[in-house]
């Protein structure tokens, strides 16, 4: 795929109508108050919603919210978002009713330059997530230019992400831009050595990205629960851990293919270990391997991070995804909290590829010591998998 596409600095949008796609799939109180928990994917759109203004461009911006599955439902409305955007920009944002409706489309054809407008939750739309060729019609009528700049999105090929394209020229924001630059730019032409840090629950939604980063990393790190799939391949003893049995000859195949192609790849020597899965569960240190019976690994051991914490310090490049244990319990963060204080230490280029890492990196304070966190957990994924992703194929190249 190629990643160097044209972005909105490459377009003339003075007078323009844009049809401007977010990634406004913010968390809501549980309350069905309609408050905004985090805020942080809505001022990540701001630098690409301000140059649109500045430049005189009208801005139709659209997102999804949650999984209507195509009917409407008012508590994953984008009203409380259009209220915030208003509030960050200083500026009334003017709200549709719906997407392509009799509202969305009035609301549009009197937008002037300077002017920002916000349609209705995508997803209220039966045929958004079919990639529906009308309802992507529909949508790219109310605009001149598109431009893409939900990041999280990019990896479904939906009528708001990519058919859209089909009708109008399509080029990036400045959210994108940075996304292709700094994860494609690792994965086409890293600064060496390039560590990698896998970690999460399972060995099985890891597969491409392994098997992709054994031909460029020159260390691969195994956290996590899927670390346990790999011990038992290799006959070791894991308890009640999490377990892909299915797996396990998978798992030795990479162990071999990393050795053949000479790429490290280091798997934890110890594990910190509980009689049950919670919080306060009793908990001892024991080998790699050799978990007792009725006991489950929680986390890496102490000579497990040291290991890790070495080979990341004289990095030019580590990407990180998937923590190290559960660090949702404190007593099983310390893996996951000593690879995120390892990486802020060091002078490599650090991207952390969304998701339960970018998470654990903002919870510990250590956000702004990272060259990049990814605003898309699956987009990352399968970008460092060499996947195609359809919401960036349908950019316009350079």
């Amino acid at each position: 795929m190629n990643y160097n596409k044209k972005t909105v600095k490459d377009m003339d949008v003075k007078g323009k109508k844009v049809l401007l796609r977010c990634d406004f799939n913010v968390p809501m109180a549980k309350d069905g108050s309609g408050v905004i928990t985090d805020d942080k994917r809505i001022r990540a759109a701001l630098p690409t919603i301000q140059y649109l203004l500045d430049q005189g461009a009208a801005v139709i911006a659209c997102s999804h919210m949650g999984k209507p599955k195509g009917e409407v439902k008012p508590e994953l409305s984008l009203k409380p978002v259009a209220v915030r955007l208003a509030q960050l920009l200083g500026k009334e944002v003017i709200m549709a009713e719906d997407v392509v409706g009799p509202d969305a489309q009035a609301k549009a054809a009197a937008l002037q330059p300077g002017q920002i407008m916000l349609l209705e939750n995508t997803r209220f739309e039966k045929g958004e997530t079919k990639n529906d060729p009308e309802l992507a019609k529909a949508m790219a009528s109310m605009a001149d230019l598109y431009v893409s700049d939900a990041f999280g999105a990019v990896h479904r090929a939906h009528a708001s992400t990519a058919g859209v394209a089909d009708y109008l020229p399509a080029v990036s924001g400045f959210l994108i831009q940075k996304e292709l630059e700094v994860i494609g730019g690792a994965l086409a032409n890293p600064k060496r050595p390039l560590v990698a840090i896998l970690g999460g629950s399972k060995v099985s939604s890891k597969i491409g990205v392994i098997n992709n980063l054994l031909e460029i990393a020159d260390t691969i790190i195994i956290g996590g629960g899927m670390a346990y799939t790999f011990s038992a391949a290799q006959g070791g003893k894991v308890g009640d851990s999490l377990l892909e049995a299915d797996w396990e000859e998978y798992a030795n195949d990479m162990v071999k293919k990393a050795q053949e192609k000479g790429v490290k790849l280091l798997l934890p020597v110890d594990t910190v270990c509980a009689d049950a899965f919670a919080p306060d569960a009793k908990s001892q240190v024991v080998a790699a391997g050799e978990i007792p019976d009725g006991w489950q690994g929680l986390d890496i051991g102490p000579a497990t991070i040291k290991l890790y914490c070495d080979a990341v310090a004289d990095a030019g490049t580590v990407i990180w995804n998937g923590p190290m244990g559960v660090f949702e319990f404190p007593a099983f963060a310390k893996g996951t909290e000593a690879v995120a204080e390892a990486l802020s230490k060091t002078s490599a280029i650090t991207i952390i590829g969304g998701g339960d890492s970018a998470a654990a990196v903002q919870q510990l304070g250590y956000a702004d010591k990272m060259t990049h966190i990814s605003t898309g957990g699956g987009a990352s994924l399968e970008f460092m998998e060499g996947k195609e992703l359809p919401g960036v194929a349908c950019l316009l190249d350079k």
